[in-house]
C-alpha cells in the first residue's frame, strides 16, 4: 500500500506548489516535497482512513516524504475512536519535522474526549521535541480557550522556556488568540512582562494584526511592547 499511495501522490502533483511549498516551509529539504495541494491531500485522507491496510503506511516510518506525513496527520485527524486515534498520534508526533504537518493535525475526536486530552497535552509539554511541544501548545489553543477555560491553562503555556524558534512562536500564537477570547485574563500576563522579550513582542504584533482584538485594546497592547536596545 506504500508503493501504490507514494504513486497516486506524484500523480496529484503540481510543480508550482512544490516550488512554492519548498520556500514556506524551510527546515525540510526541497527534494521530498512532491507538491500534492491540501484540499486533494484531506480528500485522499478520508478515503484512505476507511481501508483497514491503511495500517501498513501508518506503520512505514519514517517516511521518505513532506506530502506523506502531511497525508498521514490527516487520516490520524480523522480516526474516530480516540485511543486508536491517541495510539497513531503517539507513534507520529516524534517523526514530525515541520510546522505544517505539526499545524494541521487536528484530530476531531479530540472535541468530545477533552479531559482525557489535557492529561496527555501535560505528557507533550514536557518533551524535548520541538513539534511535539509545539502539538501540545496547539491543542492547548484549539480546545481549552472557550467554554472549557482554566487560569492554569495559560500559566502552564507561560512557564514553557525554550530556544526554539517554532516554539516561542506558537507560545506567542497562544497568547494573541487568548487575548482575543479571553482578554481580560490573560491581559496580566502582557503587563507583566510574563513572557520572554521576543514572545512578549511578538504576542502584541500578532494580537495587533487579529480582526477578534478592538481597536481600544489594540492601541494599549502597543504601548506595551518592549523596547530592544540595539
Amino acid at each position: 500500500m506504500v508503493d501504490d499511495i507514494q504513486k497516486e501522490l506524484f500523480r496529484q502533483q503540481d510543480e508550482n506548489y512544490r516550488k512554492f511549498q519548498s520556500k514556506l516551509i524551510p527546515t525540510i529539504a526541497a527534494d521530498t516535497v512532491i507538491g500534492v495541494r491540501t484540499p486533494v491531500l484531506r480528500k485522499f485522507a478520508k478515503q484512505l482512513v476507511k481501508q483497514d491496510e491503511i495500517q501498513n503506511f501508518l506503520q512505514d516510518l519514517p517516511h521518505k516524504y513532506f506530502d506523506e506525513n502531511q497525508l498521514h496527520a490527516f487520516i490520524i485527524s480523522e480516526i474516530k475512536d480516540y485511543d486508536k486515534c491517541m495510539e497513531e498520534l503517539i507513534r507520529f508526533l516524534p517523526f514530525v519535522d515541520n510546522w505544517a504537518t505539526c499545524d494541521q493535525m487536528s484530530p476531531k475526536v479530540f472535541k468530545e474526549n477533552r479531559r482525557e486530552l489535557f492529561a496527555q497535552i501535560k505528557i507533550w509539554l514536557q518533551a524535548k521535541e520541538t513539534y511535539i511541544v509545539r502539538f501540545g501548545i496547539g491543542m492547548l489553543m484549539q480546545h481549552y480557550l472557550d467554554e472549557d477555560f482554566e487560569p492554569v491553562y495559560p500559566e502552564i503555556v507561560a512557564g514553557i522556556k525554550s530556544e526554539e524558534y517554532y516554539v516561542n512562536m506558537m507560545i506567542a500564537w497562544y497568547f494573541a488568540t487568548a487575548l482575543a477570547k479571553q482578554y481580560d485574563a490573560i491581559l496580566p500576563y502582557i503587563e507583566n512582562h510574563r513572557l520572554d522579550t521576543w514572545t512578549h513582542n511578538k504576542t502584541i504584533q500578532k494580537s495587533v494584526e487579529s480582526y477578534r482584538v478592538t481597536a481600544e485594546q489594540k492601541e494599549y497592547l502597543k504601548s506595551l511592547k518592549i523596547s530592544i536596545k540595539s
